[in-house]
């Protein structure tokens, strides 16, 4: 590759890229609760810090996207779309944290606080904006919960590494945004017009908030009660709702966008070996187990089509 194209590589290096680190994470610490149940983590390890590897390595380039080429980044900053993937980046800090949280206790604890103060600027940032920028209504995807999700990932290590209160801070805000949001969602693919092609596969992202939610009031509470289980289920019956879709999912285009089917699957199956878990179901087990492999399938593909992307150079371009 030229420098000149090495130069417009990273001046269209896309924040949506993060997703990747989101999806990867989420790949090891499922695998990690299924290798916990079957003997010691080994395999989960070696991804967790090859997602590690990774997530350093684009952080690096962004940031140097960010000296050589600052117009670029804010234009993606103010983007109505893309500016909903930068709390991507904390949230990564975060699932990294949480990867870590019980064979490197210390790194766990910077990575959260790091991701947690970041994510707190992403989210009120984002806020403003939302508030006082007069978006409309077309602009509108599942992608606006990338901050929120973040906020409810914030219990499940933080209820190790700070005062209580914090986590329930960060629950709270994020429970509250989800059901609003959620509102907003079904009002614009029932009554607007549909999603383009390119954020379809941001529907998946309807998973995330419920899934991620049950983890970390278990984690806040130590309690399966009603809630809980309304949590859960709600997370379980979205997870089969937008598998119902995959005929639509499989006749799109390869975009990046893809890598939102990834994370959100991830969390399906981390919250359905919880849930197994607390209630010793084979069942649950077997599901969540099932979930891994479908996970990791996705992951495959998704990872594979984007490889040929970088290759083809498609990957790096300008955003229409």
């Amino acid at each position: 590759m030229s420098a000149q194209e090495n130069n417009l590589c990273l001046e269209n290096l896309p924040v949506p890229l993060y997703g990747s680190v989101m999806g990867l994470t989420g790949l090891a610490m499922a695998l990690a609760h299924f290798e916990h149940r079957h003997g010691d983590p080994f395999w989960s390890q070696i991804l967790l810090y090859a997602v590690s590897a990774w997530f350093v390595v684009l952080s690096i380039a962004y940031l140097a996207k960010w000296a050589r080429y600052p117009a670029e980044v804010n234009k993606e900053y103010q983007h109505p779309v893309r500016m909903n993937f930068f709390p991507a980046i904390s949230i990564s800090l975060l699932l990294l944290s949480i990867g870590y949280l019980e064979s490197h206790h210390g790194l766990s604890a910077i990575l959260w606080y790091t991701g947690t103060l970041l994510h707190l600027f992403f989210l009120l940032r984002t806020l403003r904006v939302w508030f006082f920028r007069g978006l409309q209504m077309q602009t509108f995807n599942p992608a606006w919960f990338i901050p929120v999700v973040g906020t409810i990932l914030v219990p499940v290590a933080g209820v190790i590494h700070a005062p209580v209160e914090i986590s329930w801070f960060f629950f709270s805000v994020g429970i509250i945004f989800w059901l609003a949001l959620l509102g907003i969602t079904l009002n614009r693919v029932i009554f607007h017009n549909g999603l383009p092609p390119k954020l379809l596969p941001t529907l998946f992202i309807l998973i995330a908030p419920p899934a991620v939610g049950f983890i970390a009031y278990i984690k806040l509470t130590g309690s399966l009660d009603a809630f809980a289980q309304v949590l859960y289920f709600h997370g379980l019956f979205m997870t089969l709702l937008v598998l119902t879709f995959t005929d639509r999912f499989v006749r799109l285009p390869f975009f990046l966008s893809w890598w939102a089917y990834t994370f959100p699957l991830a969390a399906a199956s981390l919250s359905s070996f919880l849930y197994a878990s607390l209630t010793s179901s084979a069942f649950f087990a077997t599901l969540a187990s099932a979930l891994l492999i479908l996970l990791a399938l996705v992951i495959v593909i998704v990872g594979t089509r984007t490889i040929k992307a970088a290759a083809r150079k498609e990957l790096c371009v300008p955003e229409e």
